[in-house]
């Protein structure tokens, strides 16, 4: 990423869980203190997804905690927040999603010259076998870093 892009939270369960197909660098429509709470990292967006609502892209599941510095007038934590993206590709995401087995899931959460974006990911669902492939490849690739780094020393 560039030098200008601060990541403050990344979806590892869902690259695990799903195959990436494509992503979308998006913006997102937040109030308040929730831009507060999103630069301290207090997010949680492990069972988030995305949909497609009347040309509208919402993200839900996707939890900001409360600001604790601010007063009593604090934010939702669990409302469904919306997603900035252009007409063209919200409609080329709604071909997408159409298909069978394709869904919308928020990969990474970062800040891109001072705004918060969300890299939105167009992903189809892993089998149990797809999971365990990825399981014995990162195992290998493990044991060959391991290796390497020994044969330096």
């Amino acid at each position: 990423m560039p030098e200008n892009v601060k990541i403050i939270a990344q979806n590892k369960k869902a690259r695990f869980n799903y195959t990436v197909e494509d992503s979308y660098e998006c913006g997102i429509a937040l109030e308040g203190t929730e831009v507060k709470s999103v630069k301290a990292g207090s997010i949680s967006y492990v069972d988030s997804f995305a949909e497609i609502q009347n040309g509208e892209v919402w993200v839900r599941n996707f939890h900001i905690s409360e600001y604790s510095f601010s007063s009593i007038f604090n934010h939702d934590p669990d409302r469904k927040k919306k997603l900035l993206l252009h007409k063209e590709e919200i409609k080329r995401l709604q071909r997408k999603v159409d298909e069978k087995g394709y869904t919308l899931i928020p990969l990474d959460v970062y800040l891109k010259n001072g705004r918060v974006k969300v890299k939105l990911g167009v992903c189809k669902g892993k089998k149990l076998y797809d999971k365990r492939e990825t399981i014995k490849q990162r195992d290998i690739d493990r044991d060959m870093a391991r290796d390497f780094r020994k044969g330096l020393e």
